[in-house]
């Protein structure tokens, strides 16, 4: 994975991307610290909280394709099989109740791990 590629993303963020990312970095939701644009094996994960094993991923409108789907739901299964969950949300439901979104993500991150055996 390429930390160049790493950085473009980070720079070229998407508006919901960026108004997540202030609300994850600087609400910290009780001290929980995510990354953003972070690769984990093939892929990149739009946010990422090592403690809590969270992906959160946004996704926009090019994410209603079956082909986009597919994708989606194959990075899913990866991240999954790394003891890693996904929180996944539409950008359209993010701007709808951001607040409502933030408590989610803290609830996901708090939950109990899932026992990998």
């Amino acid at each position: 994975m390429s930390t160049e590629r790493a950085r473009e993303l980070r720079r070229n963020m998407t508006k919901a991307e960026k108004q997540l990312w202030w609300m994850l970095r600087y609400k910290q939701l009780e001290g929980l610290r995510f990354r953003r644009q972070v690769p984990l094996g093939p892929y990149y994960a739009d946010f990422f909280c090592p403690k809590a094993r969270l992906v959160v991923e946004l996704d926009g409108a090019s994410h209603s394709t079956d082909a986009q789907i597919a994708h989606d739901e194959k990075r899913d299964r990866w991240f999954q099989s790394q003891g890693i969950r996904v929180f996944r949300i539409s950008n359209r439901e993010f701007y709808e109740r951001p607040d409502e979104i933030a408590d989610a993500i803290y609830r996901a991150a708090t939950a109990p791990l899932p026992s990998r055996g």
